[in-house]
C-alpha cells in the first residue's frame, strides 16, 4: 500500500468519525419509529396530508412576542407556505377541513383575502357537498367552512346540501359506528371538534334552536362516557377507559384533548350566550384549562402526546398544542378563562408553537394520524396541525388591546 493509499484510508476514516460526531446530537433528537408508527407515517405522506423530510432546513427566526404584529408575521408565514404547498390537493377528509378552518380564522386576524377567496374555490369546487350521504362527525367537519362563508355572504342554496344531511340525523339517520365502541354519533373525542361547530354554525344561518338542541343531546352522552370528573381530562374512546401506560397512569392523548378544548370554544362561537346550557361547556372548558395548564412543559412550553408521561414521549406535540392554545386564548378574549391566570401559560406556550417553524415556513413536529399518543420525526407537518396553529395565531394576535375585528354574525 502506498503512502498515499494510507493517507486517503485514514483521511476517510477521520471523515466519518467527524461526520458521526457531527450528528450525534441530532440522532439522539430522533426517536425511534414503530414499524406502524412508519407506517401511518407514510399512509398520510401518500395521501398528501404533509410530510416529514430528511432535511427540512434551519428553524425561522421569528420573534415570539405576543405584539400583534410579531404573531400575524409568524401565523402569515406558516399559512402562506401551507396554502402554497397543499392547494393542489384540497380534499373534504377531515384532515383537510382542520386546516380550513385556520385559513378561515387567518384570513380576517391577517387583514387578507388570500386564504378566504381559496375556501370559496374550494368550497365551489366540492359543490358545497359533504364528503358522505350519511356523514359521521368527521364526514361533516367540511361543513364548518362552508357555513362560515355563507354567514360572510348568505345564499341559501349554498348550504342546502348541509342542512339536508343534518336534518337527516336529526330524523334518525346515523354513520356506522364501529364495533366495541359506544352507539352514539360523537363515541370519539375527536368528534367534538368536528362535528358540533357545524351545528352551532347551521343555528346561526337558520336561527333554528334543534341543531343547538343536538348539539346539547350528544354531547352530554359523549362526556358521561369519556369525561374524566376527577382529572377532568377526556378519554380518546371506550377502548382507553380502562387502558394504561407502562407505568400504571391512564393515557390522555394531547391532540385529543385539544379537539375537545377547541370544539368547545368553536361551539360557544356560534352559540347564544343567553341560552341555559351553555354554562355546562364554559365550565368544561374552565375545567380542562386548569389540568392542561397543569402539565405543560416548563421548557418548551408545549404539551406532549401522553399528557401524563412526557419520559416516554419527550417530544414537543404540535398539533395538541395549538389546540390547547388555541381555547386557552379564546377563552381569555372571551372572559370565560380569567387572563391573569392563563396568559403567562399562553406566552410560553406561543413561544414554544413559533419554535417549531422552519425558515420556509414549515410548521413541524405534528403528529401523524391516529387515535393514541405515538412517536413522530421532528420535521413532520400535516395539514390538521397547521389549521390548529392557525386558529390559535388568530386568538392569540387577539389578546392585544386593539378592537376585535367582525368575524362571524352574531347569532
Amino acid at each position: 500500500m502506498t503512502s498515499r493509499e494510507r493517507m486517503r484510508i485514514v483521511m476517510e476514516r477521520f471523515l466519518l468519525a467527524a461526520a458521526l460526531l457531527a450528528a450525534t446530537p441530532l440522532l439522539a433528537q430522533t426517536p425511534a419509529i414503530s414499524p406502524e408508527e412508519q407506517q401511518a407515517i407514510t399512509g398520510d405522506i401518500n395521501r398528501h396530508f404533509g410530510d416529514a423530510p430528511a432535511n427540512p432546513g434551519p428553524k425561522a427566526n421569528l420573534s415570539a412576542s405576543l405584539h400583534p404584529a410579531d404573531v400575524r408575521a409568524a401565523t402569515r408565514k406558516v399559512a402562506d407556505w401551507e396554502l402554497g404547498w397543499s392547494e393542489p390537493y384540497f380534499d373534504r377528509i377531515w384532515t383537510w377541513s382542520v386546516l380550513y378552518t385556520g385559513f378561515m380564522a387567518a384570513s380576517p386576524a391577517l387583514d387578507e383575502p388570500r386564504s378566504r377567496d381559496a375556501m370559496e374555490a374550494m368550497a365551489e369546487k366540492f359543490q358545497w357537498q359533504l364528503r358522505s350521504e350519511h356523514p359521521n362527525a368527521d364526514d361533516q367537519s367540511v361543513g364548518q367552512t362552508y357555513l362560515e362563508l355563507d354567514l360572510l355572504r348568505p345564499a341559501p342554496e349554498r348550504i342546502a346540501p348541509t342542512r339536508a344531511a343534518l336534518d337527516d340525523l336529526l330524523a334518525g339517520g346515523a354513520a356506522r359506528i364501529p364495533e366495541g365502541q359506544a352507539q352514539i354519533p360523537w363515541w370519539w373525542c375527536d368528534a367534538l371538534f368536528m362535528a358540533p361547530p357545524v351545528w352551532s354554525r347551521m343555528y346561526a344561518a337558520t336561527h333554528d334552536a334543534k341543531y343547538l338542541d343536538y348539539i346539547d343531546k350528544h354531547w352530554q352522552e359523549t362526556s358521561d362516557l369519556l369525561y374524566d370528573p376527577q382529572r377532568h381530562l377526556y378519554f380518546r374512546d371506550a377502548t382507553f377507559l380502562h387502558k394504561t401506560d407502562e407505568r400504571g397512569n391512564p393515557i390522555f392523548w394531547s391532540r385529543g384533548n385539544g379537539w375537545v378544548m377547541g370544539g368547545i370554544a368553536r361551539t360557544l362561537d356560534y352559540m347564544p350566550k343567553d341560552r341555559p346550557s351553555r354554562g355546562k361547556y364554559e365550565t368544561q372548558l374552565r375545567e380542562m384549562a386548569a389540568a392542561v395548564a397543569a402539565l405543560q412543559d416548563p421548557q418548551s412550553g408545549l404539551w406532549h402526546a401522553n399528557l401524563l408521561d412526557p419520559a416516554d414521549y419527550p417530544q414537543p406535540e404540535t398539533s395538541g398544542s395549538a389546540l390547547i392554545t388555541f381555547a386557552l386564548a379564546w377563552g381569555v378574549n372571551h372572559g370565560v378563562l380569567d387572563r391573569a391566570t392563563y396568559l403567562p401559560v399562553i406566552v410560553k406556550a406561543w413561544r414554544g408553537l413559533v419554535g417549531q417553524i422552519y425558515a420556509d415556513g414549515r410548521l413541524g413536529n405534528i403528529q401523524q394520524t391516529g387515535a393514541a399518543p405515538a412517536h413522530y420525526l421532528p420535521s413532520s407537518s400535516y395539514t390538521y396541525g397547521v389549521g390548529a396553529f392557525l386558529l390559535a395565531g388568530a386568538q392569540v394576535e387577539g389578546l392585544s388591546a386593539h378592537p376585535r375585528r367582525a368575524t362571524k354574525r352574531e347569532p
